[in-house]
């Protein structure tokens, strides 16, 4: 339904319009702020009141509260905190019971355009079929990011992730085809197989038929295969109306414990979803 300012309204009941579940681990706190910023003003251009934030802490970060209270003065949110490190995806099913009528997993490292929920939202009320939303995405230098992806071949995860630059573009081609980069240009593309966990926005009926993410995976990786699985039971949308900046990623810039966890998940992946060597 629609409500003030043509915002979506819920549907009936308590259950809130859009939740929004957000996990933080060490973050910078100047980047959360700017995410933090921007998701209150999205949410303000919804009628913020029907609308609720989780910030759920994996680690004790001082200066969480001041910014909390700076940026989601008009928005409801709780802060979830004191069961440490239990990983990216179990964090985000710690408030899989309260999911509202749409969902969103959000990075603390994005940076959304005002109106990117409004389209997002809208969407999905027009397309009944679609469970989840990907939308564009740009690095912070204003670079394309491309978050659509084929099912991956061992070669293009270790081509994209660590290769150097003189090798990636010996393989231009072939990234641009695991990226989906011509396919996802300026119109909407329905059904790629696999979208980043960074900003999926999701029907939340279908979000918790899902389960959430597969607690197996600590990191990396559980968005990958909560697309697969979600792509079994409902449609996923890229939809360029939805704009983000993402600031994130890079494993291999992130140390061998980051290289470690990568190698772990995704052994994980092919085991449930199939080896696939080049």
């Amino acid at each position: 339904m629609t409500g003030e300012g043509g915002a979506l309204d819920p549907a009936g009941g308590d259950n809130p319009l859009l939740t929004v579940s957000l996990v933080i681990y060490r973050p910078d706190l100047k980047v959360l702020a700017a995410t933090l910023q921007s998701l209150s003003k999205a949410l303000r251009r919804l009628n913020a009141s029907h609308c609720k934030i989780f910030i759920i802490q994996n680690c004790d970060t001082d200066g969480i509260a001041p910014l909390l209270a700076a940026h989601l003065n008009e928005v409801p949110f709780d802060l979830r905190q004191g069961h440490g490190n239990v990983g990216f995806g179990r964090a985000h099913n710690l408030v899989l019971s309260e999911t509202g009528t749409f969902h969103l997993v959000l990075n603390p490292d994005i940076e959304m355009a005002e109106e990117a929920l409004t389209h997002g939202l809208k969407f999905l009320e027009e397309h009944t079929d679609c469970g989840l939303i990907t939308p564009h995405a740009c690095w912070p230098d204003g670079t394309r990011q491309y978050l659509c992806k084929r099912y991956p071949a061992l070669f293009d995860l270790l081509l994209r992730g660590f290769a150097p630059a003189f090798l990636k573009s010996l393989f231009s081609d072939r990234l641009a085809r695991y990226e989906m980069s011509r396919e996802t240009d300026e119109d909407v593309l329905w059904d790629p197989p696999i979208v980043s966990g960074c900003f999926m926005l999701f029907r939340g009926d279908n979000y918790q038929q899902l389960g959430g993410f597969d607690s197996r995976f600590f990191l990396y990786f559980e968005d990958f295969d909560l697309a697969l699985r979600t792509g079994k039971i409902a449609r996923i949308a890229y939809v360029p109306a939805v704009w983000i900046v993402h600031e994130g990623g890079h494993a291999a810039r992130k140390g061998l414990m980051h290289i470690k966890l990568f190698a772990k998940s995704a052994l994980l992946f092919y085991r449930l979803h199939g080896f696939k060597l080049f």
